[in-house]
C-alpha cells in the first residue's frame, strides 16, 4: 500500500483550554491509522510563551510557533468567549489565521473555537454555530455572522464550525468523509465507538435525562428486550410489571424519563442498527426482526432519531462487500 504524505495539522490553543474538545482534536488528528494510506501529523501549538491552563489546574506543554505556514489544516478546539484586549501577541495570532485562510486552507472550530474566526471577520456573511450556551453572546458580538442555532455543525467552504462538546467529533468525522470517503470515516467512527454519523442539521442536545433501570421494572424490561421482534403493547409491559396500565405509565415516565412506547422504539432502533451493520439483511427483514410494523415505519423512526435513512446508515457502517441494502 502506497503511503501518502502526511497532512500537517495545527491544533491551536491559547491561555485557557477546554480539555474535552482538545482531546477530540488529538484523537482525530494525532493518532496513527494502521492499515490505511491516510496520514495526519497533528501537533498542539500555541503562539504564547506561557503554558495554557485547563480545568483542574492542568498545565499543557505544547509546541510554540509564530506562524501557520507549515500546516495544511487548522483546528481551533476552543477560544475565549469574552472580548480580549488586542495585544501584539493576540494580533500575531489574528494575522497568522487570516493568512492561513487567505490561501484557502481548511479551518475547523470546535465549540467556542468559532469565536476566533468571528473576531477577525472570517465568518462575516457566512453561517456559523457554537455551543448553545454562548449563542446570545456570539450573536451580540458578531451581527454580521449568520448564526445558526440548534445544529451540530455548519460547513461553509474552508470554514466549518461545530457546536458544543461531542459535536466536535461529528464535525471531524464529516471532514474525513468529505476528504477520504465514508469507508475511512467509518473506520475512525468505529475506533471512537461512535453512534451513527449525525448530520449537521440535527439538534445539539436532548432534554431526556440518562435513564435508570429500577428493580420493579427489571422483569418487564428484560421480557420486552427478549421479545422485540414480536408485537408488544404498553399494556403487556404493565402486565409483566404487575401494575395497572395507568400506574405503569406514570411510574415508568418518572423513573425512565420517557414514555413506555418511546422506550420500545429506542430499543427496536438499536436492534435495527446492529442488523444494518451486518450488511447482510434487507431493510424489510431488518424491520421485521426489530419489531417494526413495516419498512416504512422503520424508515420513519430511524430518520427521526438519527437524521438519516436506514439505507444510508447501512452504506456508511456496513462492509460494502456484504451490504444487501434494499432501501
Amino acid at each position: 500500500m502506497r503511503t501518502q504524505k502526511a497532512k500537517r495539522v495545527a491544533i491551536l490553543v491559547h491561555r485557557h483550554i477546554a480539555l474535552f474538545e482538545l482531546g477530540c482534536a488529538t484523537e482525530l488528528f494525532c493518532l496513527l491509522r494502521p492499515g490505511t494510506d491516510v496520514r495526519y501529523q497533528g501537533e498542539v501549538v500555541s503562539f504564547a510563551e506561557e503554558a495554557p491552563l485547563g480545568v483542574g489546574g492542568v498545565s499543557l506543554r505544547c509546541k510554540q510557533i509564530n506562524n501557520l505556514r507549515d500546516y495544511d489544516l487548522l483546528v481551533v478546539p476552543c477560544w475565549s468567549t469574552e472580548q480580549q484586549p488586542n495585544t501584539p501577541a493576540l494580533q500575531s495570532i489574528y494575522n497568522a489565521v487570516k493568512a492561513f485562510a487567505s490561501e484557502g486552507r481548511q479551518i475547523l472550530t470546535f465549540c467556542s473555537g468559532s469565536f476566533l474566526p468571528a473576531e477577525i471577520g472570517l465568518l462575516n456573511g457566512r453561517q456559523a454555530t457554537t455551543h448553545w450556551r454562548y449563542a446570545h453572546s456570539f450573536q451580540q458580538r458578531f451581527p454580521k455572522v449568520e448564526y445558526v442555532g440548534d445544529v451540530l455543525y455548519t460547513w461553509q467552504g474552508e470554514l466549518a464550525c461545530s457546536a458544543g462538546s461531542s459535536a466536535a467529533i461529528d464535525l471531524g468525522i464529516e471532514y474525513f468523509r468529505r476528504n477520504h470517503g465514508y469507508e475511512f470515516a467509518n473506520s475512525v467512527a468505529k475506533r471512537l465507538v461512535m453512534a451513527p454519523h449525525r448530520q449537521g442539521g440535527q439538534s445539539q442536545f436532548v432534554e431526556t435525562p440518562v435513564t435508570k433501570r429500577p428493580d420493579h421494572f427489571a422483569v418487564a424490561l428484560d421480557w420486552a428486550l427478549a421479545n422485540l421482534d414480536k408485537p408488544i403493547m404498553v399494556a403487556d409491559l404493565a402486565h409483566q410489571a404487575h401494575l395497572s396500565r395507568r400506574s405503569f405509565d406514570r411510574k415508568f415516565r418518572q423513573s425512565m424519563g420517557v414514555a413506555p412506547k418511546e422506550w420500545l422504539i429506542q430499543q427496536r432502533l438499536r436492534v435495527a442498527q446492529k442488523a444494518l451493520e451486518s450488511g447482510r439483511e434487507t431493510i424489510d427483514l431488518v424491520a421485521q426482526t426489530s419489531g417494526f410494523e413495516s419498512s416504512a415505519t422503520l424508515r420513519h423512526h430511524f430518520r427521526k432519531a438519527f437524521g438519516i435513512s436506514p439505507g444510508q446508515y447501512q452504506k456508511q457502517f456496513a462492509d460494502p462487500k456484504r451490504s444487501a441494502n434494499k432501501a
